[in-house]
């Protein structure tokens, strides 16, 4: 195992780049001595701020240049003009061996797009997909897609549950992932024809590196039930949004009646241990960082609004993938299971 490994960061990406994203930094070394830095954007407006984060000039280089992704730019427009983005050039650092992995916090659909562009899509696989773990009760569920294809076939569901199951056992050590799909119901007959195709073949696979469960619906994504959820884009996203807005109203609600009432603020006090440990269990910000799965590269996607520690998280699941060296893990996969993709002839095509 390698014992230095290099992120490259794109600084002016996210709603409180390039200071969250300095400070971020700033934290990540803190938590991973072995971790050095390419931070792509502009010297001017980041130099202070290495100074002001103590970020060691040894550890961490800038390579300047002043433009960047708006949150508003058109990914199609961005591609064709934004090579000398930060974005873009955070990616190619990766594409050209001088990082292990990219991370930007990004317009999200110029970040795919540039991905695909710059690192290709994977031998094996039709299209990539956004992929991260949730909290469960008893430990993680990795989900995809979250939102890089609207609408998939059943051969691209049946490629994230191979993708998803390799992401699994690498970072949390599942030996024989418990396989899902994301249904309107867990009965056979339920769902699009996709879905149940889907399901078929994934029943169907011989020596199958994970166990099939079939499908999982909304309920199921929380009680622990799965390791591993595939789903296209378009449900995926709606999930995910659905979670963080009721994680968010929970919490706000919870804040609203406390303050209202005396005896509920004296309670707390007793409460405060056990609200403490779930907030932190539960806290959207400590799980930040999408990958862009099945590209020939580690690209991690933060939230935009992420702070300074939730974007150190999203650079520490980069380095978890990048040390776990997940490629490689998910092509050998691909390559044991080629017949699941026999038209895939070269899908290292960035069309």
């Amino acid at each position: 195992m390698k014992k230095h490994f290099t992120i490259s960061v794109d600084a002016m990406g996210g709603d409180n780049a390039p200071a969250s994203v300095v400070e971020g930094i700033s934290i990540a070394m803190s938590r991973y001595p072995e971790l050095n830095f390419l931070l792509f954007g502009d010297n001017d407006v980041i130099a202070p701020l290495l100074t002001q984060c103590r970020v060691p000039s040894s550890r961490c280089e800038v390579i300047h240049t002043n433009e960047f992704v708006k949150s508003d730019d058109k990914p199609s427009a961005v591609v064709r003009h934004g090579k000398k983005t930060s974005m873009w050039m955070a990616i190619d650092a990766v594409k050209k061996g001088q990082a292990d992995a990219a991370v930007s916090a990004g317009n999200t659909g110029a970040l795919m797009i540039m991905a695909k562009f710059c690192l290709s899509t994977m031998k094996g696989i039709d299209r990539p997909a956004i992929c991260t773990a949730l909290p469960t009760k008893t430990s993680q569920v990795v989900m995809l897609d979250l939102g890089a294809n609207a609408e998939c076939d059943a051969n691209n569901l049946v490629q994230f549950a191979l993708m998803g199951s390799v992401y699994s056992k690498a970072l949390f050590g599942v030996q024989r992932p418990r396989v899902g799909l994301l249904n309107i119901g867990s009965e056979e007959t339920k769902g699009r024809d996709e879905i149940k195709e889907a399901a078929a073949t994934l029943k169907g696979m011989q020596n199958a590196p994970f166990e099939f469960k079939g499908f999982a619906e909304g309920t199921d994504i929380f009680p622990g039930n799965f390791d591993v959820i595939s789903t296209d884009g378009f449900s995926g996203n709606v999930a995910l949004k659905s979670i963080e807005g009721t994680a968010k109203f929970l919490m706000s609600s919870l804040k609203a009646n406390i303050k209202a009432s005396w005896l509920a603020k004296f309670g707390i006090l007793f409460a405060l241990p056990a609200l403490l440990k779930l907030k932190n269990r539960y806290n959207p910000n400590r799980y930040n960082g999408a990958m862009l799965m099945g590209l020939n590269g580690i690209t991690v996607k933060s939230h935009g609004s992420a702070t300074a520690k939730s974007f150190a998280n999203a650079i520490g699941a980069a380095y978890d993938l990048a040390r776990h060296d997940v490629i490689s893990l998910i092509r050998n996969e691909l390559e044991t299971f080629k017949p699941l993709n026999p038209d895939n002839t070269d899908t290292a095509s960035t069309s």
